[in-house]
């Protein structure tokens, strides 16, 4: 199975969100992850969804989407060259003795310390899914006490579009 990141604009509507993410559960279609933010045009949301199928999946994912009244423009974004980027928030223990070595994770990955607690680190780390995946496994021998990700966002490359 190949993983699709395909991108939706739609109107900004109540709702929108709750009818494109019940197609996907109807059709069986699971959603791997999902953002939703504001685009370039006002009264317009951009979904970027990350999901798994083979081409003829997409086809009836991108034909079903076309059918809700909410939705303008459906792309496939994996299908051309992309930047996808997420971003993860990790609080992980840190007893003042394993700052060092934890520090020295922070700076290989090129994440962020963002909070500091008595007993605790908070670390930011932006990237693609593979990169926030090999951090929070680097992360777990100290104790993760909260993990939260973003979900993927992505664009396609340069002059592509």
């Amino acid at each position: 199975m190949k993983k699709h990141t395909i991108a939706v604009l739609v109107n900004d509507q109540p709702g929108v969100l709750q009818r494109v993410s019940g197609l996907f559960g109807r059709r069986g279609f699971n959603i791997e992850s999902i953002t939703v933010g504001t685009s370039e045009e006002a009264g317009l949301s951009r979904m970027v969804i990350v999901t798994s199928g083979d081409d003829k999946t997409l086809e009836q994912v991108t034909k079903q989407l076309y059918k809700l009244i909410d939705v303008i423009k459906v792309v496939d974004l994996s299908a051309n060259p992309m930047v996808g980027r997420e971003l993860a928030l990790i609080k992980v223990n840190a007893e003042p003795a394993s700052r060092p070595e934890i520090l020295g994770v922070v700076d290989t990955f090129r994440a962020a310390v963002v909070d500091i607690g008595t007993n605790t680190l908070m670390v930011q780390v932006v990237g693609d899914s593979e990169k926030i995946d090999a951090m929070v496994e680097l992360m777990k021998p100290y104790g993760i006490r909260e993990l939260s990700r973003t979900g993927v966002t992505a664009m396609i490359r340069g002059n592509y579009r």
